[in-house]
């Protein structure tokens, strides 16, 4: 049986795409967007999934929104959550309801660089490797235990831009590897940390030339 994964997002749905493509074995069971004129579910409809928009800026807060939003992903009774490029944090009940099957990618290597503006703040800093990282949603913004990680070299003429649109390459590598070994059940997430059941050391991935 397929792995029945949710998708959420709330723009051009890049990373969902490159998941789509990839030939896993899960079943896209529904995409839902915050923000009904999203580039990616105008996608999802093209590719005819069930696509869900539903605008926060409708209801009162944030804890009404993410219970409303957390019954639409229940109805589709996914074993996995994946977020690609959702901008929204999420509550602590909406992650308790999920947690152990929430998936997030950030441009960072965590634990450096949590939050936004991740490529800006790697450039002022002076990093010499930044990245990306696939981790486990927790409630704890961007510090979930993490799944794998790709490095690119940062390059001393490389503006936020430049930066960005190179991880972004490794993102859409790295987040259907993961979906797939959560969808395959080997990943192993106990503490804190996750392991393969067949190869603890593969969960961080690094790319030629760094």
């Amino acid at each position: 049986m397929s792995c029945r994964v949710v998708v959420l997002l709330s723009g051009r749905g890049s990373n969902f795409r490159a998941i789509a493509e990839a030939q896993l074995p899960i079943d896209i069971v529904a995409v839902v967007g915050n923000r009904p004129q999203a580039a990616g579910l105008a996608y999802a409809r093209e590719r005819g999934l069930t696509a869900v928009a539903l605008d926060h800026t409708e209801h009162p807060d944030r804890a009404a929104f993410d219970a409303l939003l957390a019954d639409e992903i229940a109805r589709h009774r996914p074993d996995l959550v994946v977020l690609a490029g959702y901008m929204r944090i999420l509550s602590p009940a909406f992650i308790a309801r999920f947690e152990g099957r929430l998936l997030n990618i950030h441009p960072s290597l965590l634990p450096a660089f949590p939050g936004l503006k991740t490529h800006e703040r790697a450039l002022a800093e002076g990093v010499k490797i930044h990245g990306c990282t696939v981790h486990f949603v927790t409630a704890e913004l961007d510090h979930g235990p993490i799944v794998i990680q790709a490095a690119v070299p940062v390059r001393a003429d490389d503006t936020a831009a430049d930066l960005a649109a190179r991880v972004l390459e490794q993102e859409h590598r790295i987040y259907p590897q993961a979906i797939r070994w959560f969808a395959e059940g080997r990943l192993l997430n106990r503490h804190g940390r996750v392991n393969l059941k067949d190869d603890p050391a593969s969960q961080s991935v690094f790319p030629h030339g760094v």
